[in-house]
């Protein structure tokens, strides 16, 4: 009942005529009886009854304008029927429309943990699955379950007037149906739930592993991987059959009970005729109607199983909007004040549940100025940039930006003065030039090819085949590794933000390349702070400060010549790159 209240809420402005839809398909069913009821007074007036022969005779209009009314009311009542169903189609579709543009809204406003914590696949089968099932229950399940009910009723109550006795017998095995149906209910309800999370792994897998496909095969294990998906796909199709044969399993005592319906009116009607209790007219009356008891004790079986699936989707979908994110967007600011880029970390710890990342950092970076930040894989260098831009908040201490705590700007303002460009490069399926211009409210060509001179990447991007008009495919599907890097770093450089953070960014790119880069950003160096996490000592060298990160703690603090006068990290870092032909 809460989901079906929550869900009348986002109807919105098409309440009316949603109801006005119901509203015409209830009159649809209760002019069920209208050509039962000519087609008893044809049999009784016309054919079976002890005057048939006279009025066949002395009121022949009287039966063409019956038999005129009763095809043109049944056209009249389709095109009601008509009318109420795309009325119904409307409304659902606007309703689901309204439901996956807020869910994708709230999807997008969820912080970082919130992603680590829902898959992929499971989001899209929110978005996708469950949202269209939304649509199908509004639209045609609860429209099905009105005029089942409406038709049941008003059927049963026109029988009961022709033969009170008669109509008993014939709802005698109601009861049964509804006691198969609880039943059914009770059993299929869970097994829902469990064909749903089968279907959100098999998305989840199917969009990894399509991602992933460099990986895939540049390690040749197509067939370690389809193996996989046929597993999970086995695992689908287990639940799916687990669901469906719990429903067939059902049908057959349905349908019985249903073809029952039949057989009563065959040998009690036939008594009742003989015993003249009953006309034939009534009789054809009776059988005309008994479509409309049987039809929606059949139907039974489908309402419960879209019900219970329409109620795991609702479920999944009013996750969404009661997710309690830490860190929310609350409003959208359009001209955001610019920073100075003053940062401060005082005394800053971060945990992942009971991990321990980073402990006790203490560091000011002025504004202008260049800092370079190296360590092993797992020192703590991204949780600390992300810490910045919060996209995490601190578990201790505060991360201070001109002078003001982060979490005390409004989400928009913060991130609009932060530009990254990380390692692993995610590009859109766009042109490079909307890639590139991604970052800015207002798109400039001028800014754009000048951020791709910057970042050395507009002598390849001219080589493509449409120049910055070139498509790129998802992640960049199409660039090398270099490439994608080059177009991140023209994307940070474009935004025009006075804070930079450089995840490793020119990881991919060869010596000649980074040395232009790293002049571009020497250059810019009056224009904004400047971080960079890299592994290069030709990258960290120029910076005003570097530190040493190990195991969550800052290991060394200092210019390149104060490193390389003490034993460390990076002395030591230097002493094998420099080995390598790389310093």
């Amino acid at each position: 009942m809460k989901d079906m209240k929550w869900l009348w809420g986002k109807v919105g402005k098409d309440k009316k005529r949603y109801v006005f839809a119901m509203i015409l398909a209830i009159l649809v069913s209760f002019a069920a009886v209208v050509v039962p009821h000519i087609t008893r007074i044809i049999v009784d007036e016309y054919i079976s009854g002890p005057n048939s022969t006279q009025n066949l005779v002395n009121n022949r209009e009287g039966l063409i304008f019956l038999i005129v009314f009763a095809i043109g009311f049944t056209l009249f009542r389709t095109s009601v029927a008509y009318i109420s169903m795309m009325m119904m189609e409307k409304t659902s579709q606007n309703l689901v429309k309204t439901i996956r543009n807020e869910t994708y809204e709230l999807i997008q406003k969820q912080d970082k943990s919130y992603y680590s914590r829902h898959r992929t696949g499971d989001l899209m089968t929110r978005l996708t699955g469950d949202v269209d099932m939304i649509r199908h229950s509004f639209a045609w399940v609860l429209k099905t379950i009105v005029e089942s009910l409406a038709v049941f009723a008003v059927a049963i109550t026109y029988l009961v007037t022709i033969n009170f006795s008669l109509a008993m017998w014939i709802i005698s095995l109601s009861p049964m149906i509804f006691l198969v149906a609880f039943f059914m209910s009770k059993e299929v309800r869970p097994k829902h739930h469990a064909f749903r999370q089968r279907f959100a792994e098999l998305n989840t897998m199917a969009q990894e592993n399509i991602a992933a496909n460099k990986v895939v095969k540049s390690f040749s294990r197509e067939d370690y991987e389809i193996d996989k998906f046929n597993k999970k796909s086995n695992e689908y199709r287990n639940a799916n059959e687990k669901v469906t044969f719990t429903r067939v399993k059902y049908t057959p005592v349905l349908d019985f009970i249903s073809e029952s319906f039949g057989v009563i009116l065959l040998f009690v009607g036939g008594v009742y005729i003989i015993k003249g209790q009953i006309t034939f007219g009534e009789f054809a009356a009776f059988s005309s109607l008994l479509w409309a008891i049987a039809n929606p004790m059949r139907h039974v079986g489908i309402i419960m199983n879209d019900l219970q699936r329409f109620n795991v989707s609702v479920t999944k979908i009013r996750e969404i909007y009661y997710a309690k994110s830490k860190i929310i967007k609350t409003e959208y600011i359009d001209n955001p004040s610019r920073f100075k880029g003053h940062i401060v970390f005082e005394d800053v710890s971060f945990k992942y549940g009971k991990h321990s990342v980073l402990e006790n950092i203490n560091f000011e970076i002025m504004p202008q100025e260049t800092i370079a930040i190296m360590g092993a894989v797992g020192s703590g260098k991204t949780t600390l940039i992300n810490l910045i831009a919060r996209l995490y908040d601190v578990s201790g201490g505060r991360v201070l930006i001109d002078g003001r705590d982060v979490r005390d700007y409004p989400l928009d303002e913060l991130r609009a003065n932060v530009a990254i460009a990380t390692q692993s490069v995610m590009l859109f399926s766009d042109s490079i030039y909307n890639n590139i211009g991604y970052g800015m409210k207002i798109t400039d060509e001028s800014v754009i090819l000048k951020a791709s001179k910057e970042a050395i990447a507009h002598d390849f991007i001219l080589n493509t085949q449409e120049g910055y008009e070139t498509l790129i495919g998802e992640e960049g599907v199409g660039l090398s590794g270099g490439q994608r890097q080059r177009l991140a770093l023209a994307r940070a450089f474009a935004s025009d933000r006075p804070i930079l953070i450089l995840d490793d960014t020119t990881s991919a790119v060869d010596n000649e390349t980074e040395i232009e880069i790293t002049r571009t950003l020497r250059k810019n160096k009056e224009k904004m702070t400047q971080i960079i996490i890299t592994q290069r000592i030709t990258t960290a060298m120029y910076a005003d400060r570097i530190m040493v990160l190990e195991d969550g703690k800052i290991l060394e603090s200092g210019t390149h010549d104060q490193l390389l006068n003490h034993e460390g990290y990076y002395k030591e870092m230097a002493k094998l790159q420099e080995t390598g032909g790389e310093v």
